[in-house]
This record gives structure tokens, C-alpha cells and sequence, in this order.
């Protein structure tokens, strides 16, 4: 079985792959896009690693399930397809850039911009139906992910990851904290927000600054 994704990842996951309850996803996933409406389209689910290939990962930016209205999810954690109304937990993370770093976030919700760079944009779940959140959970995704986020905790070294809220937490559990930085914070949605478990993280130059130290290149957030 064939699966459509950039080779450096393809390398790592093969033996995933290669599973019997990956199998059983994919034949879920396939039946699931027939005969229901189902996000991101067919040919961006493994976008987040088609756009920050394996070895160019510095950042990694945990999420749950991909966006669940039209239009809106494509593929990335957190991010919206351009000309979208930025959901409001994007709208949180801006206005913590900005007060973190004193600079204006561009108005668009895209965040290919950051996976460019070597932010891995992962959702837990890379699937949902149609206005359905939670519709794709305990189908293997998140067996799949919890396999790439070991994979690059065994396998590189000086990687930050972004943890936001109790469930981005349990699910980066079992990183070794001893060779890379793990920043928690509550989740950027207004519910947590604004009960005053969000804002001042500094999770942006935080990250920056330990990127610098490791001779890394500084991720532009703008």
C-alpha cells in the first residue's frame, strides 16, 4: 500500500506503515472521503510533513483535530486555507506574538509560512467529517502520531515542542526532555485563554532563544 508522502518522512514511518491498524485506518479514511464530507481534501492530510520535511524539523506544534468547517482546514495544525476568518484560538496565538515579540503577525491564517521554515504543524487526528469535531478520534491517528513524535525524539536532538493545553501535554508525555525543550502552557482557545492560562507564555521567544543558542536559525512568527 502506497502512501503519498514526502520521502524523508516516508524513511521514518515506513514501519508504521507497514502495521496492521494503519492498514485498517487508511481503509477507514478511503470509505470515510466516499460517502461523507470529509476534511482536510484527500490530497493534504499529510501536508504537515510534505511542507517541514524530517530533517528540517526545529519546532514541533502539537494540536487535536483538524478544523471542521468548510473551507478551513488544510492540513496544518492550528492554520486556515488564505482569505479565511482566523478561528479564535489563531487569534489568541497573534495576540501573544505580538505582545511576546513586539511584532504585527500578518493577517492571514496560513501558517505555511512558519512549516516552511521547520515547524511541524500536527494535528493528533489528520482527518474529520464535516462538522462532526471528534469524528475521526480512536481510529489509529493518534497510534500514527504518537509514532512520529517518538520517532523525532529518538532521532534528532535540540527540537522544541509545543505543548498547549492537557491534551498536547499527555500525548508529548514520553519526549526526552533531556536533549530537547518541551514548553507547556494552557491552549490558546478563549475558553483557557481567558482564565489566564494562556497570555504570557512567551512561548515564541522562548523558542527563538534556545533555537539561537543552538546555533539554529530563529523561527519568523510574523
Amino acid at each position: 500500500m502506497e502512501v503519498k508522502i514526502d520521502e524523508s518522512w516516508k524513511e521514518i514511518l515506513q514501519a508504521e506503515f507497514d502495521k496492521p491498524y494503519f492498514k485498517e485506518l487508511v481503509a477507514f479514511v478511503k470509505n470515510e472521503y466516499k460517502t461523507h464530507r470529509v476534511f482536510p481534501p484527500a490530497q493534504l492530510i499529510f501536508n504537515a510533513f510534505d511542507s517541514c520535511p524530517f530533517d528540517k524539523v526545529k519546532v514541533v506544534l502539537l494540536g487535536q483535530d483538524p478544523y471542521h468547517g468548510v473551507g478551513q482546514a488544510h492540513g496544518l495544525c492550528f492554520s486556515v486555507n488564505e482569505n479565511i476568518a482566523l478561528p479564535p484560538s489563531l487569534i489568541n496565538i497573534y495576540k501573544e506574538i505580538s505582545d511576546d515579540l513586539g511584532i504585527t503577525p500578518l493577517q492571514s491564517g496560513n501558517l505555511i509560512r512558519w512549516a516552511n521554515q521547520g515547524v511541524l504543524l500536527l494535528n493528533a487526528t489528520l482527518t474529520v467529517r464535516a462538522n462532526k469535531p471528534g469524528s475521526h478520534q480512536n481510529k489509529g491517528w493518534e497510534q500514527f502520531t504518537d509514532a512520529v513524535i517518538q520517532a523525532i525524539s529518538d532521532k534528532k536532538e535540540g527540537v522544541v515542542f509545543l505543548l498547549w493545553g492537557n491534551y498536547a501535554k499527555q500525548k508529548g508525555a514520553k519526549i526526552d526532555r533531556t536533549k530537547h525543550l518541551v514548553l507547556e502552557s494552557g491552549h490558546p482557545s478563549p475558553m483557557s485563554a481567558n482564565k489566564g492560562y494562556w497570555f504570557g507564555n512567551k512561548h515564541f521567544s522562548k523558542t527563538n532563544n534556545y533555537l539561537t543558542n543552538k546555533n539554529l536559525s530563529p523561527i519568523d512568527w510574523q
